[in-house]
C-alpha cells in the first residue's frame, strides 16, 4: 500500500504510477552524466583516430613502382659536315685541272727509269692525248742539251698515245727512262727534272738524287696511257 503525501498524493516506492515523460527525463540525466564522467576518464586524444596525411604529399612505399623508372635525354643531333664531290677541285690543284707526279727511281743494268702519273684533280672531265713535256735542268734551274725522245726503251715499251677523257680522280700514265753509264755515249749531268702534263701546262720539278741517277744521256717516254708501260 502507497503513502500518501500532504497534498495527497501516492507517494510509495514503486514506478507503476510514473508516467513515460518521468522515465525519459531520467534517461536523459543520466546520459548527461555518464558523457561527463567520460571526459575525466579517458585521456585527451585517446581512441581518436589518427589524422591522415595530405594526398599532395603522401608517399606510400608499397605505391613505389620498383626499380624506379629511367629517364632517356634526347640525342643531340651530330653535326653534319659537307661531303666533297667529285665535282669540288682538290686543294693545290693548278688552273688546268690536271696535275703530274714523279715515283722512285728503278735501276736495271745501268738504265733508269721513273714512272710519271697525271692526275684529273680539278671538278670538270679533262681530255687527255699525246706524251709529258720532259726537260733536263741544272743546279741553277736552267734547260740541258738533253734529248727527249717519245718512244720505247730498255724498260717499258711505248705503245703511242691513246686519247682518254679522265673524269675527277682519275689517272694516266707514263714511263721516263734514260741510260746513266757510260755505256751510253755522252753524260750530262742534272740536277732535276721538269715536267708537265702537256707543252704550255704548268709543270713541277722534282730533284734527282745520287750520282748514278743524275747521269743523263737521253730521255725516252712512253704515251699517258690508263695501262702501265
Amino acid at each position: 500500500m502507497g503513502v500518501r503525501g500532504p497534498a495527497g498524493a501516492d507517494t510509495g516506492a514503486g514506478t507503476a504510477g510514473r508516467g513515460p515523460a518521468a522515465v525519459a527525463l531520467l534517461t536523459g540525466v543520466l546520459g548527461l552524466t555518464l558523457s561527463g564522467c567520460a571526459g575525466f576518464l579517458v585521456p585527451a586524444g585517446e581512441g581518436e583516430p589518427e589524422p591522415t596525411p595530405s594526398g599532395s604529399w603522401a608517399v606510400h612505399a608499397d605505391k613505389l613502382p620498383t626499380p624506379f623508372p629511367s629517364v632517356t635525354l634526347p640525342a643531340r643531333p651530330a653535326t653534319q659536315r659537307p661531303t666533297p664531290t667529285e665535282t669540288t677541285p682538290r686543294a693545290g690543284c693548278p688552273s688546268s685541272g690536271v696535275v703530274v707526279d714523279m715515283g722512285e727511281v728503278e735501276a736495271a743494268l745501268g738504265h733508269r727509269a721513273v714512272g710519271l702519273t697525271l692526275t684529273n684533280c680539278g671538278g670538270e672531265p679533262y681530255r687527255v692525248h699525246g706524251y709529258p713535256s720532259v726537260r733536263a735542268l741544272d743546279e741553277a734551274g736552267d734547260p740541258l742539251p738533253v734529248p727527249v725522245n717519245p718512244g720505247s726503251s730498255y724498260m717499258g715499251t711505248d705503245r703511242g698515245p691513246k686519247e682518254v677523257v679522265l673524269k675527277p680522280g682519275q689517272t694516266v700514265r707514263s714511263l721516263l727512262a734514260w741510260v746513266s753509264t757510260p755505256t751510253g755515249g755522252d753524260l750530262i749531268e742534272g740536277d732535276a727534272l721538269e715536267i708537265a702534263p702537256a707543252p704550255g701546262l704548268e709543270a713541277r720539278t722534282f730533284p734527282l738524287e745520287g750520282s748514278d741517277v743524275r747521269l743523263l744521256d737521253e730521255l725516252n717516254m712512253t704515251a699517258w696511257r690508263t695501262d702501265p708501260a
